[in-house]
């Protein structure tokens, strides 16, 4: 490695470590100014489960600490969320100058358009799927127990019911993406639409609760999504064509 392509290196290492030390600090910022509301934060988040709790029944915390460390990681990650589109943008400007200009013009919506995707996803878990589910379990539960859910795991079932969520509602971008990289086509993506339906079952038998109730809530929605994503790729392939067209 020659000395230009060194001092190229080094240059591309501190702007990345700028980068990441811009994202890091606005993540702490919003954090630190969340923190006198955190304990109103997690009973927001615990809001779906306590509306159906028994009247007068409360969640329970088993650990020493884990009336304080509990809240503090939502309030962590509630930050993230919000600090995001920041974080975001510090990706996009360290990677933008190495694109080619196409390639800038697919990358910019695909960011934006797979992080509002995912935010909906979680969206649409805590204020349709959560209520249902609890609702659901409650009806089912034996009349001689009290139900008092633990803190941590209640934290533990919504985070990976966000990432599931968030995840199933990335499928149109999956969609498009496949499309326009060329890996497959409009009419192949018809043709795997049954093994795609059984495909969206299987996986949300696997990652959801084991009751009908959520897991339709996720195989349908991702079903949905994918003939989102066959529909607006249709619409890629008709672009493109006619670019090709125009410069032929």
């Amino acid at each position: 490695m020659n000395a230009p392509q060194e001092e190229s290196f080094i240059s591309h290492l501190v702007e990345l470590r700028d980068r990441l030390l811009r994202a890091v600090v606005a993540v702490v910022l919003v954090f630190v100014c969340l923190m006198p509301w955190a304990g109103d934060i997690y009973d927001l988040l615990a809001l779906p489960m306590m509306a159906n709790l028994p009247e007068g029944t409360r969640m329970i915390a088993t650990g020493v600490v884990t009336p304080f460390f509990v809240p503090v990681k939502v309030t962590l990650l509630v930050a993230f969320v919000i600090a995001l589109p920041f974080v975001l943008y510090q990706a996009w400007a360290f990677i933008a100058p190495g694109l080619y200009a196409h390639e800038k013009r697919l990358g910019l919506p695909l960011v934006i358009g797979s992080t509002v995707l995912f935010l909906a996803g979680m969206a649409f878990c805590y204020f349709f799927v959560f209520g249902t589910v609890f609702k659901f379990i409650a009806q089912f539960a034996p009349k001689s127990i009290t139900p008092a859910p633990d803190i941590e795991q209640y934290l533990a079932f919504v985070m990976s019911m966000f990432v599931a969520f968030g995840i199933t509602f990335e499928v149109p971008v999956i969609v498009i993406l496949l499309v326009k990289i060329g890996l497959v086509d409009v009419a192949k993506l018809k043709e795997v639409r049954p093994y795609v339906i059984v495909g969206a079952f299987i996986v949300a038998a696997v990652v959801t609760p084991p009751d009908v109730v959520s897991q339709l809530m996720l195989a349908i929605p991702m079903c949905l999504l994918y003939e989102a994503g066959v529909f607006l790729a249709r619409f890629v392939v008709k672009r493109e064509v006619g670019v090709e067209s125009g410069s032929a």
